[in-house]
Protein backbone atom coordinates (compact mmCIF):
# COMPACT_ATOMS: atom_id res chain seq x y z
CA UNK A 1 0.00 0.00 0.00
CA UNK A 2 2.78 2.47 -1.03
CA UNK A 3 2.02 6.40 -2.03
CA UNK A 4 -0.77 6.72 -5.05
CA UNK A 5 0.02 8.32 -7.84
CA UNK A 6 -2.23 10.21 -10.20
CA UNK A 7 -0.91 11.82 -12.93
CA UNK A 8 2.88 12.27 -10.43
CA UNK A 9 1.02 14.15 -7.79
CA UNK A 10 0.25 12.14 -4.35
CA UNK A 11 -3.01 11.31 -3.33
CA UNK A 12 -3.81 11.98 0.37
CA UNK A 13 -5.47 9.39 2.27
CA UNK A 14 -8.63 9.26 3.72
CA UNK A 15 -9.04 9.71 7.48
CA UNK A 16 -10.07 5.71 7.51
CA UNK A 17 -7.20 4.90 5.19
CA UNK A 18 -5.06 6.55 7.97
CA UNK A 19 -7.14 4.93 10.63
CA UNK A 20 -6.39 1.54 9.10
CA UNK A 21 -3.30 2.08 7.91
CA UNK A 22 -2.09 2.42 12.47
CA UNK A 23 -4.17 0.04 13.15
CA UNK A 24 -2.58 -2.53 11.16
CA UNK A 25 0.46 -0.98 12.08
CA UNK A 26 -0.30 -1.74 15.65
CA UNK A 27 -1.52 -5.07 15.26
CA UNK A 28 1.82 -6.40 12.75
CA UNK A 29 4.11 -6.77 15.52
CA UNK A 30 6.57 -5.00 12.97
CA UNK A 31 8.60 -2.38 14.22
CA UNK A 32 8.20 0.91 12.33
CA UNK A 33 11.08 0.72 9.97
CA UNK A 34 10.02 -2.92 8.87
CA UNK A 35 6.03 -1.96 8.58
CA UNK A 36 7.08 1.22 6.88
CA UNK A 37 9.29 -0.86 4.58
CA UNK A 38 6.64 -3.59 3.56
CA UNK A 39 4.29 -0.16 3.07
CA UNK A 40 6.05 2.31 0.73
CA UNK A 41 5.88 4.80 3.73
CA UNK A 42 8.21 7.29 4.88
CA UNK A 43 8.67 6.56 9.14
CA UNK A 44 7.73 10.25 10.08
CA UNK A 45 4.30 9.96 7.85
CA UNK A 46 3.59 7.01 10.10
CA UNK A 47 4.81 8.89 13.13
CA UNK A 48 2.42 11.42 11.91
CA UNK A 49 -0.36 9.62 11.09
CA UNK A 50 -0.03 7.86 14.94
CA UNK A 51 0.14 11.06 16.23
CA UNK A 52 -2.61 12.75 14.84
CA UNK A 53 -5.10 9.37 15.65
CA UNK A 54 -3.64 9.75 19.46
CA UNK A 55 -4.75 13.46 19.35
CA UNK A 56 -8.36 12.71 17.75
CA UNK A 57 -8.84 9.81 20.26
CA UNK A 58 -8.02 11.89 23.20
CA UNK A 59 -9.92 14.93 22.03
CA UNK A 60 -12.95 12.20 21.63
CA UNK A 61 -12.66 10.90 25.05
CA UNK A 62 -12.08 14.60 26.53
CA UNK A 63 -15.59 15.77 24.69
CA UNK A 64 -17.36 12.78 26.55
CA UNK A 65 -16.53 13.48 29.94
CA UNK A 66 -17.49 16.97 29.68
CA UNK A 67 -21.24 17.94 29.09
CA UNK A 68 -23.33 21.40 28.34
CA UNK A 69 -24.85 22.91 31.53
CA UNK A 70 -27.99 24.74 31.70
CA UNK A 71 -29.00 27.00 34.74
CA UNK A 72 -32.55 27.50 35.27
CA UNK A 73 -33.84 30.72 36.81
CA UNK A 74 -35.78 30.76 39.88
CA UNK A 75 -39.78 30.24 38.00
CA UNK A 76 -38.22 27.30 36.19
CA UNK A 77 -36.96 25.54 38.64
CA UNK A 78 -40.01 26.28 40.95
CA UNK A 79 -42.10 24.74 37.91
CA UNK A 80 -39.98 21.41 38.13
CA UNK A 81 -41.16 20.38 41.53
CA UNK A 82 -38.83 20.99 44.77
CA UNK A 83 -35.58 18.90 43.80
CA UNK A 84 -32.38 21.20 44.64
CA UNK A 85 -30.81 19.76 41.51
CA UNK A 86 -32.37 18.22 38.58
CA UNK A 87 -30.10 16.03 35.36
CA UNK A 88 -31.99 15.41 32.49
CA UNK A 89 -30.10 13.19 30.45
CA UNK A 90 -29.91 12.89 26.75
CA UNK A 91 -31.59 9.83 26.33
CA UNK A 92 -34.70 11.19 28.77
CA UNK A 93 -33.46 9.79 32.26
CA UNK A 94 -33.73 12.41 34.88
CA UNK A 95 -31.99 12.85 37.94
CA UNK A 96 -33.45 14.72 41.02
CA UNK A 97 -31.76 15.19 44.18
CA UNK A 98 -32.92 17.18 47.30
CA UNK A 99 -30.97 18.45 50.34
CA UNK A 100 -29.70 16.20 52.41
CA UNK A 101 -29.05 13.26 49.61
CA UNK A 102 -27.35 10.07 50.51
CA UNK A 103 -23.82 11.43 48.61
CA UNK A 104 -22.52 8.16 47.61
CA UNK A 105 -25.58 6.93 46.68
CA UNK A 106 -25.46 9.39 44.11
CA UNK A 107 -21.84 8.22 43.15
CA UNK A 108 -22.77 4.81 42.54
CA UNK A 109 -25.80 6.13 40.15
CA UNK A 110 -23.04 7.73 38.44
CA UNK A 111 -20.69 4.78 38.11
CA UNK A 112 -23.79 2.35 36.75
CA UNK A 113 -24.69 5.39 34.47
CA UNK A 114 -21.60 5.93 33.00
CA UNK A 115 -21.34 1.88 32.03
CA UNK A 116 -24.72 2.28 30.11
Amino acid sequence: MGEKQLGGARRRRSRAEVDGLVTEYEASGLNRQEFCAKHGLALATLDRYRKRRQQRLESASADSRFIRVELSGAKQAASHGSSDLIVLLSNARRIEVKRGFDADLLVQLVRVLEQV
